[in-house]
Formats: structure tokens, sequence, C-alpha cells
């Protein structure tokens, strides 16, 4: 297992976030030794969802979206599922926390809808992602070419398409920490 002591990691999400792609990528990151930081619209227990259907496990933040500054972190994790990402992406700290990220040249993984809010970010001019197939039409729109591959890396940005690309899409980013 690689070993990416030290690294911080920042997961942005809200109520609807899809539960495997928070909790395993994040359990990878920490496993690794990354030190993982949660940051949402409030600070109550959000609610995750499988397969945007049935209720799943609740996490509670560690701080509001308004308190996060970029340069204490060293990647960006944004989970998928419907609701969470199209609530993240009507919240104007979640969208200069993306932009913060790219213009500071650090890691952003999106997987499943969560390429979504990178959209809004309007930070996918010129590049080649991958997503849920929903909203690649919305990708494209947004000046990126898009794939269909378990995980496209394009420089620091990493997506994936869904939960079952949880493992490639961890490696990339735990592999992509490393490199910085």
């Amino acid at each position: 297992m690689p070993m990416i002591d030290q690294s911080k990691v920042l997961i942005i999400a809200t109520d609807g976030f899809e539960q495997s792609e928070l909790f395993k990528p994040r359990a990878s990151l920490i496993d690794a030794g990354a030190q993982v930081t949660l940051a949402s619209i409030g600070t109550d227990p959000i609610q995750g969802m499988e397969q945007d259907v049935e209720k799943a496990s609740t996490i509670t933040p560690d701080l509001l979206l308004a308190d996060v500054r970029a340069e204490d972190y060293d990647a960006l994790l944004i989970p998928g599922g419907t609701t969470n990402p199209d609530k993240m992406r009507m919240e104007a700290e979640a969208l200069r926390i993306v932009r913060d990220f790219f213009a500071a040249d650090k890691t952003v993984a999106a997987i499943c809808h969560g390429p979504w809010l990178l959209a809004e970010a309007d930070v996918l001019d010129g590049r080649t992602v991958t997503s849920w197939p929903s909203i690649r039409t919305d990708l494209k729109n947004a000046g990126a070419e898009v794939v269909d591959q378990e995980v496209q890396v394009d420089g620091r940005l990493i997506t994936s398409r869904k939960p079952g690309d949880i493992p490639a899409f961890t490696e990339a980013l735990i592999k992509s920490i490393e490199q910085r």
C-alpha cells in the first residue's frame, strides 16, 4: 500500500452523497496515512445514500465550506450521488473551493456525478474527463472531452464513472498525491 503520510485531503459533500464514493476512498486515504477532512454546507451529520434510493450511513462534517482554505490541503475529493453535487454546485463556497484547488494546481478527484460541480465551477474547458453517463453532455458543454473508462487522469484532475471504479479511482488519487 502506498504511503502518503502527512498529506491532507479535503472531501466536500452534503446530503445525498453516494455512500461508497465517500467512505471507501476516505478509508483508503486514511489507511495510506493521509489526514482526511470533510467539509459541508453545515455541521450537522450529512446523509449518505446507496444508489440514490436507500438511506445509508451519516457522517458529521469537520468544518464548514466557508472555513476551507485550499492552501491547507494537498488534494480535493468530490463524491457523487445525484443530489450531493447538484446541491453543491449551487453553493458559492463549494465553487470557490474547486476554483482555488485548480488555480493552485492541486489534485482534484471527482467520481460519478461529482464532475457536475467541476462544470459549474467552469474548470473543465480543454480537459479530458469521465463521469456517470447522464451528465456527460453537461461536461461536453463545459468544454471537456468526455471518455468512457474507469479512471481518467488529466494532469492533477482525476475522474471516474461509478462505484465499481472506486479501486482505480482511489489508486490514481493516491498516486497523484504521492507525486506531489
